[in-house]
């Protein structure tokens, strides 16, 4: 059996806080090249934050925790605490983002084309005829039909899953070895959210690349996944594999999750609910179980004090005193 592939990316700690207050805590774990993470939760449980917090694109935030990146020359860099000029050589180049709106990720100012030629330019270093050729094969390389036409033209112009094909051109300009996909299919329907989810899968294959995934949609994350982390309230609540946490959860958030999923089955006999309550916010998380209050298992010592993540298999984890009760 091969040994398994050196970490690209390993985190221990890392915290994120906005103004003194704290959003996300004490998050760890390690990708390896060819491999996909996916960070699931409802909106608000800090994925996003985590996933960004990586390319250092918070304004104003403050980070703690390591993030060690392993470069392509082999050196080892700290993502969270490298200087502005050392991080311009990793960002776009060795770490790439795909954003949750495509929209807003294009300069309507200029076509598709100019886009992509001006980053390959500045990523590359690649000279004028270099940029204009580049500027049609990205687009290609992507599923983008008719490409030399569609590089002529302005975000607006394209529909909504060709827009995000060309987020996915530019961030694969710098030949990045890790992507990280901030819920790019969000906003698209489903059958083009799957055609993206499918090209994801087909450049990964290709290139090898690491893959940082973060949905809400647990259907496509079965799909994309190796492993899974579920945040909750700006803690990891359970991490394991994906196809094991996807089947059998040790975390009643988990399970919560996927039953909210829809059964599309004809004989399905219960509709998929919604999980009771609220989230606790920032600010206001509890100093015991931060699920508590919505959990069907809760107990008295749930409310004692803080729950630490707790081995719940062979790696498995899972922030709960009652994991093997979870259904």
């Amino acid at each position: 059996m091969d040994a398994p592939a050196a970490p690209l990316l390993r985190t221990r700690g890392l915290s994120v806080a906005f103004g003194g207050v704290p959003v996300v805590e004490d998050v760890a774990f390690d990708l390896a090249p060819g491999r996909t993470l996916a960070l699931v939760g409802e909106s608000g449980s800090g994925k996003s934050t985590v996933a960004l917090a990586l390319a250092r694109l918070h304004a104003g935030a403050d980070t703690g925790g390591e993030a060690r990146f392993r470069r392509a020359d082999g050196t080892e860099v700290d993502l969270l605490s490298i200087g502005a000029r050392d991080l311009r050589t990793v960002r776009g180049r060795e770490i790439a983002v795909v954003f949750q709106d495509a929209t807003a990720a294009l300069d309507p100012l200029f076509t598709v084309g100019d886009q992509v030629a001006e980053t390959l330019r500045h990523l590359r270093g690649a000279g004028r005829a270099a940029a204009r050729a580049g500027a049609v094969e990205l687009p290609a390389r992507v599923g983008i039909p008719d490409p030399a036409r569609r590089a002529g033209e302005y975000p607006h112009q394209l529909s909504g899953g060709m827009r995000q094909r060309a987020t996915v051109a530019l961030a694969l300009a710098g030949g990045p070895r890790l992507l990280v996909a901030d819920e790019p299919t969000s906003a698209l329907d489903v059958t083009i959210a799957a055609e993206v989810v499918d090209l994801l899968l087909a450049l990964q294959a290709e290139a090898g690349m690491a893959m940082l995934f973060v949905s809400h949609d647990l259907g496509l994350v079965a799909r994309l996944a190796h492993r899974v982390l579920v945040l909750y309230a700006g803690q990891v609540v359970e991490d394991g594999a994906a196809e094991e946490v996807l089947a059998a959860p040790r975390h009643p958030y988990t399970r919560a999750l996927l039953d909210c999923v829809p059964d599309v089955h004809p004989d399905a006999p219960v509709a998929a609910g919604g999980i009771p309550g609220r989230m606790p916010t920032p600010g206001g998380w509890p100093l015991h179980c931060r699920f508590a209050d919505r959990c069907p298992l809760a107990v008295p010592a749930c409310r004692e004090g803080p729950v630490p993540l707790l081995d719940a298999g062979p790696d498995r984890r899972s922030r709960c005193l009652r994991w093997a009760e979870v259904a």
